[in-house]
Order: C-alpha cells, then structure tokens, then sequence
C-alpha cells in the first residue's frame, strides 16, 4: 500500500471498524449487578447515598425530615489498551492480519467494565463504602441519632465466598461512573515520533469511568458453606435490612446467587433443584437466579 494520507486514513477506517465490530461480538454482563451512572467531572460525590425519608399522614404542617449526609466520592481513572503495527506490513500489504487484534481491542473496552464492577465486589471486605464501612461488614451503623445500631451484611466463616444480591431495585450494590466511553484512536502520520522513530503505526482506544459501591443493604456475603442452611440465613438477613428510618430496605426485588465457578453446582442445587438430598421439597427453588463470575476466586 502506498502511504499517504489518503490511504492510512482508509486503514484507520477499516480498523476502527474492526474496534466497533469486536466491541459487538460480546455481552458484558456488569449491568446485572451495577447500576450506570454518567459523570461530567473528574470526581462525583454521593453524599445522598443512604439517605432515607419515610411518608406520614399529611396532619398540620409538613415535617422537614433531616437527612443524614454522607463524605462519598468516586473519582473517574483512565484507562488505556494499545496495539502497534510495523509501517512495513502496511508497505507490504500484509496488514489484513491485524484486522483480528483491532477486534479483540474492542471486545477487551466492551468487557473491561466486567472487569471493573466484578473485582471491586470481590474486594468488598476491604473497601469502604458510603457510611466509612467496609462494604461487607459486621457493623455498619444504621438507626437515627441516638438510636444507632450494628447490622451486618457478612456471614462471617472462612470457607470460598459467595454473593448475595439485589438487583431489582434503581440502585444496584455496585456503581459504574461512566464519564467518556472507549473510543478508537491512532496514530499514523509519518511525523509522529513513533512512525519516525520505531517505524510503526499506534493504535489503541481509552476511556475514562470508575467504579464504587452503592448500598450495602442489598448485598450480603458469606464464606460458610453454600448450602440451605446458609441460604436461609443470608436470606432472613437481607430481609431484615432497615433504612435509618425503620422502613426495610428489601421490599421485594430480583435476587442474584452470584459465585465463583467452584460453587456453581452448589448454587444450582440451592436455588434450582426441585428436591433437597432428603427428598423433601426445595422451598428456597427459584428465588435467586445463578450467576458464575470468573474474576472471583
């Protein structure tokens, strides 16, 4: 091929479509457990994570309920994925091959928020959350001022972890702060320092997003043993979540057994087997649907 400016910028095409076609090819699976959240600045504050108000019988004057106020930011990081391609397979021709890299560079953007929102959840016990808790915690603080108690949202043992979820509600355990999404760049101009230097053409995508926890009253984690037993024990916990005003935290919503591939037949014979070992009917059938995450371990 002859480079100039007219062809490389045809090659940037056909790459770029390549980034888009690879960005297609795969279903992330993040939205199951996080909940998107655009940014337009560098750091988003969620000070009004945990606030709670509770309706009243409108009797006499409105009641201004003062809310708790939480010091909670999640700061955006950029993120970058990089490939290069020698100047002479372009002069030769021979860039037909690297049509496959520029689809697997797509499919990597599409799936790093996977990448993200999973292993921060996997890093639950030792990362903080809105109250200045770990997120999974025997004591987070939850009740108005002078009535606040310890509620735990961990199960405690020390076997492999496993998640429970509630992913039914607006706000999701994990949040994904989203402030510019992966976009194809290059870099082909014979005066670039790369060209003129190492004789090659750069290619890559970034983007800019974070993640952070949302509230911990709809998650819950356990290293017991994954079986009817501990189900029913994470269950009746996260039911039992309160609001600071009293209201319980889990009115309904959609649940998700979320573990590692070690604990998938266990999880399918907690939630999905129509009999327990005993022959007895499985009274927890149905209510979590299995989710096998790789990034745990």
């Amino acid at each position: 091929m002859l480079i100039n400016a007219a062809n490389l910028t045809i090659l940037r095409q056909a790459f770029n479509a390549a980034f888009k076609n690879g960005f297609k090819t795969v279903t992330p699976h993040w939205s199951r457990i996080a909940t998107p959240v655009p940014s337009t600045t560098g750091e988003e504050k969620y000070g009004w994570l945990g606030k709670t108000t509770k309706f009243r019988e409108w009797i006499g004057d409105r009641q201004y309920q003062n809310l708790k106020v939480h010091d909670y930011a999640i700061k955006n990081k950029t993120f970058e994925n990089t490939v290069t391609v020698p100047r002479d397979d372009i002069d030769d021709d021979t860039y037909g091959v690297y049509n496959m890299p520029m689809q697997l560079l797509g499919e990597d953007a599409a799936l790093h928020p996977d990448e993200l929102v999973f292993k921060l959840l996997a890093q639950g016990e030792t990362t903080k959350c809105y109250d200045g808790q770990f997120f999974f915690d025997t004591d987070h603080p939850v009740g108005l001022e002078g009535q606040v108690q310890s509620v735990s949202n961990h199960g405690g043992g020390s076997g492999t972890g496993w998640y429970l979820l509630n992913v039914g509600k607006l706000l999701k355990p994990v949040i994904l702060q989203q402030r510019r999404a992966y976009a194809f760049k290059a870099l082909t101009s014979p005066d670039d320092p790369n060209v003129f230097d190492k004789n090659e053409f750069v290619y890559g995508a970034d983007g800019r997003s974070n993640v952070g926890f949302g509230l911990w009253h709809t998650a819950f984690m356990s290293k017991q043993t994954l079986d009817a037993t501990g189900y029913a024990a994470a269950r009746t916990a996260m039911f039992g979540f309160k609001f600071d005003n009293g209201q319980p935290v889990n009115q309904g919503g959609k649940f998700l057994l979320v573990v590692p591939p070690a604990l998938e037949n266990a999880a399918l014979n907690v939630v999905t087997a129509e009999r327990l070992a005993n022959g007895a009917d499985n009274v927890y059938r149905n209510t979590a649907e299995v989710m096998v995450c790789p990034w745990l371990t």
